[in-house]
């Protein structure tokens, strides 16, 4: 009998020392937006920015930011002509997002038909 007793207690015992570890959604999110999202965002909404400034209206219509990392900023066009035309003045592109958006640190841009 003793060694039930002791059993049951110890059982009562473990149970009362349970931690509740469960985190409430939005304060996950936050803390999520607030460690990871929002410094990348910070650093990569510049270029998006300043890309719709450098491209006339016309060719900006045609073409989105799909991808920022590791140094390459990837673009995709919807059409071969448009493609053509970027990759003609992509070290100029290239040039003016180096030197207007700095914490970005673009080295490449690539043109892809998307």
């Amino acid at each position: 009998m003793d060694g039930d007793k002791l059993l049951c207690r110890t059982a009562v015992w473990r149970r009362g020392k349970k931690r509740d570890n469960t985190v409430r959604l939005g304060e996950a999110v936050s803390e999520l937006m607030d460690r990871q999202i929002s410094p990348e965002h910070a650093r990569y909404a510049s270029v998006a920015d300043f890309w719709s400034q450098l491209l006339p209206t016309e060719l900006y219509r045609h073409c989105r930011i799909a991808e920022v990392s590791g140094g390459q900023l990837k673009i995709t066009v919807d059409s071969p002509s448009y493609l053509h035309e970027l990759r003609l003045c992509s070290s100029e592109l290239l040039e003016q997002l180096k030197t207007n958006c700095p914490r970005a640190r673009i080295r490449k841009i690539k043109f892809v038909i998307g």
